[in-house]
This record gives C-alpha cells, sequence and structure tokens, in this order.
C-alpha cells in the first residue's frame, strides 16, 4: 500500500532535518515496590502528577516530591516489576482519558479501559484528568428540577440541575439503591448518566451493572469501576476519571448526572496512598489537603450559562457513616462542599420504613429553586403536616390519653408515611407526584390501609399513562381527574 503523498512528505522532511547529535535522556531506578506504590531515584526533573513508565511497562504517577527520590502510585503493574528496574519520564505532564459518546453503555476503569470484555472504546476526544472548574462568571442558577422518583425526595428534598447533593447514611441503610432509582428515571429524559464505583466489593459492582443492564439504563450510562482489589491509584483516579467523562457532555450542551459511590472510600484510599508515601499526615490521620481534595472534585458539578454551551452536571455524593455520627470528620466536610443532603436513617430501615430517609435532618438548599410551582405548591402543605406528625408523635409516646384532634393528625400523618413508602426500582414520573399529592390533600386517601394505598397509587399512575396531564395545567383540572380514578 503506497502510503499518503502528505505522509511521504513529512518523513522527506525528517531525513533532511536530521542530525547526528548526542542526546540526554533521564533515567531512573526503581528503589523500592510495594502496596501499590513505587519510590523512584532519579529523574530529577519530574513533576507532581507526571507519567513515568518503567522498563518491564508499569505505569506510574509522581504522587510525592522528596530530595534523594520520588514516590508514585502505580496504575499499571507487570508481574515482573521490582527493585532496580529502569525508569524514564512518559512524555506526558498530565494524566488523560478517553471520553466521548463512545463510552455510553460501556464499564471501564479510571484509565478508560474496557472491563465489559469489548474493545477499546473508539474515543475522539481525550482529556486531562485533572481540570479546573467552570469560573463563576461561567455559570447559571440551578432552575431545572432533577426528578429522581422518589416520592420523598421529588416533593420534600428535590434535586435540580446542576447540584451537588449527598446520600449520608451508615451502610446498608439504603443509599445506593436510591442513587440507582434516580440513574434509572433518567431514562427518555435525555440525562447521560456516569455512575462510579468506588472500592466496592465484585458481587456489589456486578449487581449495579446487572441492575442498569436489566432496566435499558446501561445505554445511556457510562460506569467507571475500581473494585476493592483494584490498585489504590486506579481507586484514587476513579471519581476524578468519571466527571472529565461526564464534564465532555456538558460541554457540549447535555444535562448529565454522575453517582460517587462513594467518596468516604475515597478519603482513606486516598489517606492509604499519603501515608506509604510519607505524607504528613493530619487530624485521623488524613493529610492536611483532604477538603481540598473533594472540593476541587465537586465544583466541577455545576449548570452552565447557555452561552457556554448550557450543559449541567449533577452530582449524587455517597459517604457512610458509623452509628448516625454524622458529625465525623469526612462527613462534615463533604457536608459543608455540597448543597444539601438527604439522610438515610438505619432505625427506620430496621422498621421497615422504606426508603429510610429521615426528613427532619434532610435538607436541598437549592433544590426548591428549581421546584415545579405545581408540585411546590402542594407538597409545601403536606411536608409541613409530616414534620408536625414527626413531633407529635415522639410526645405521644408519653401520654395514654390523647384529645381526638391530636388522634386525627396522628393518624393522617400514619397514613401519609404509609403513602411515602416506596419499593426499590420503582420510579414515579413528575405527573405521578403530583397526582398522588392532590389525592392526599384532598383527602381521598383517608381510611385505606397500606394494601388499599398501594393500589391507589397504581390508579393513578395508570391514569396518568392512559390520559396525560401536564404539570402546567390548572389545580381543578388535576383535582377533578384524580377524584375519578380513585372513585
Amino acid at each position: 500500500m503506497t502510503p499518503e503523498p502528505s505522509l511521504l512528505d513529512t518523513q522527506e522532511k525528517r531525513l533532511k532535518t536530521y542530525r547526528f547529535a548526542s542526546r540526554i535522556v533521564e533515567r531512573g531506578m526503581v528503589s523500592s515496590v510495594g502496596d501499590g506504590v513505587m519510590w523512584i531515584e532519579g529523574l530529577p526533573s519530574a513533576a507532581i502528577e507526571e507519567l513515568v513508565r518503567t522498563g518491564d511497562g508499569s505505569l506510574g504517577l509522581v504522587f510525592q516530591l522528596a530530595a534523594a527520590r520520588i514516590g508514585a502510585m502505580i496504575l499499571e503493574e507487570s508481574p515482573d516489576m521490582h527493585a532496580g528496574t529502569t525508569v524514564a519520564l512518559n512524555g506526558q505532564r498530565q494524566l488523560a482519558i478517553p471520553t466521548g459518546d463512545e463510552v455510553l453503555g460501556r464499564v471501564v476503569d479510571p484509565l478508560g479501559a474496557p472491563l465489559d470484555g469489548g474493545p477499546p472504546p473508539d474515543c475522539h476526544d481525550v482529556r486531562m484528568l485533572e481540570r479546573a472548574s467552570p469560573q463563576i462568571t461561567e455559570r447559571d442558577f440551578v432552575n431545572q428540577p432533577l426528578y429522581t422518583g422518589n416520592k420523598i425526595a421529588d416533593t420534600m428534598i428535590p434535586v435540580g440541575h446542576g447540584q451537588r447533593q449527598l446520600l449520608i447514611g451508615d451502610n446498608g441503610t439504603g443509599k445506593t439503591t436510591f442513587a440507582l432509582d434516580a440513574v434509572l428515571h433518567q431514562k427518555g429524559h435525555g440525562v447521560r448518566c456516569v455512575y462510579v464505583l468506588i472500592g466496592q466489593n465484585r458481587s456489589t459492582v456486578a449487581s449495579v451493572i446487572e441492575t442498569l443492564r436489566a432496566s435499558g439504563a446501561l445505554d445511556y450510562t457510562t460506569v467507571v469501576v475500581a473494585e476493592a482489589t483494584a490498585l489504590p491509584g486506579l481507586k484514587y483516579l476513579a471519581p476524578f476519571a468519571g466527571c472529565t467523562m461526564a464534564e465532555h457532555w456538558i460541554e457540549a450542551g447535555h444535562r448529565t448526572l454522575i453517582v460517587y459511590d462513594d467518596l468516604s472510600t475515597h478519603a482513606q484510599i486516598y489517606r492509604e496512598l499519603s501515608l506509604l508515601l510519607r505524607r504528613p499526615p493530619g487530624r485521623e490521620a488524613y493529610p492536611g489537603d483532604i477538603f481540598y481534595l473533594h472540593a476541587r472534585l465537586l465544583e466541577r458539578s455545576t449548570c452552565l450559562l447557555p452561552e457556554k454551551g448550557g450543559g449541567s452536571m449533577t452530582a449524587l455524593v455517597v459517604v457512610g457513616t458509623e452509628q448516625d455520627e454524622i458529625a465525623a470528620y469526612i462527613p462534615t466536610n463533604l457536608i459543608s462542599i455540597t448543597d444539601g443532603q438527604i439522610y438515610f436513617d438505619h432505625k427506620l430501615f430496621a422498621a421497615g420504613i422504606l426508603p429510610a430517609i429521615d426528613v427532619p435532618r434532610s435538607v436541598s438548599r437549592i433544590g426548591g429553586q428549581a421546584q415545579h410551582p405545581a408540585i411546590k405548591r402542594e407538597s409545601a402543605r403536606m411536608k409541613l403536616e409530616y414534620l408536625q406528625f414527626l413531633e407529635l408523635e415522639i410526645f405521644s409516646h408519653f401520654g395514654s390519653k390523647l384529645e381526638e384532634r391530636i388522634q386525627a393528625r396522628l393518624a393522617k400523618g400514619q397514613l401519609l408515611r404509609a403513602i411515602l413508602k416506596q419499593d426499590a426500582q420503582r420510579p414515579l414520573s413528575p405527573e405521578t407526584q403530583l397526582a398522588w399529592l392532590i389525592a392526599f390533600n384532598e383527602g381521598l386517601f383517608k381510611g385505606m390501609d397500606q394494601e388499599a394505598i398501594d393500589e391507589a397509587l397504581k390508579k393513578l399512575a395508570r391514569g396518568v399513562e392512559a390520559l396525560p396531564l401536564r404539570l402546567d395545567d390548572p389545580r381543578e383540572e388535576w383535582a377533578t381527574r384524580v377524584g375519578g380514578w380513585l372513585s
């Protein structure tokens, strides 16, 4: 095959300009290796976050500079790697990963390598992993709702496109289930999703991927996996890789949703790497820049102005607690960075109240500004009654006899609690949310047990699907339709 003329011209030019001369190339040597890090002697011109390649083919990322040696986290490790192996600079000052529509529907590691058995994504766009967050002058106000399909969240703790919402609670209380339901609910809404799994065991990873695949959500989702057995360096890079992939779409004007599951594990990995590479420890042995680590990541989630593309990146940040201790170091750091939190309580979970969201301890600082006026109007009254019920329920435990008025309010609150129960992978449309809110405020659920409530909600969903109504339609029309569906 004859090379193209342009290629021949390039080769001729190189031959004409080639000159014999001595060339100096830096070479270092691995002095020690283990636990996912290596110490290198030599390479005096190496910089932080520069890539290095060892003689056996392993890849490292410079993470620590010292007077006599440098420390690097290992990203690709060869079985033949050992002390004494030669090391050279890779010629790449910053780590870059492939991004684009080609990664949709794929399961990849933080370097973009496929984990689903398919070929490597044929991406035409390559982006630096570490990027500055958008300037304030490039950001828009959060003004569009992102519906999760969850009754409690969409009505009382709303999330807007471009918001950073924390999912906090003990392990096993339903945080991952909530995040998965939010991803499933984006089907058909033009939202592209990135699900980042950090340090999860293989069974959890397989369960998440299978849930996405079975529901058809994998078609618009990229799963970035750094499982528990992966190198610490890959687990450290995982959330930044997912964020970089999502940034490709928001700069093209698309709406995206990214889930970090979870950043408490990510903080522990960062502490492990920092201690192994002899960084000075601080509180609870975390390095002093642990706050900056997550701040620079989450600040990249935002809503851009129309002239900047108008895209948005909404972040659902999962963080685990121990024994409901939300005042621990990492949770308080993330609470201060994010725009609100949804708190999952293990007592509610144990009592079978699912989803186990503790409404009084949950808040959305800016989502209400993006909530649809119709849902906001109906949910305001409902939320007030629910919060008053929770307070009355506590005081009712101290008295054996209550006034009829108090008993009626308690009964209405218990009815609302039954309505708010929701099975996993059963997200509701915004129209169905408005339908049940109006039905509750009109007293149409009164006297129903749990089985009757579930059947009534199904009727409302079927009614909305059969005779579509818009959220902007008059309330009188909504009330008439809802009454007819439940009659």
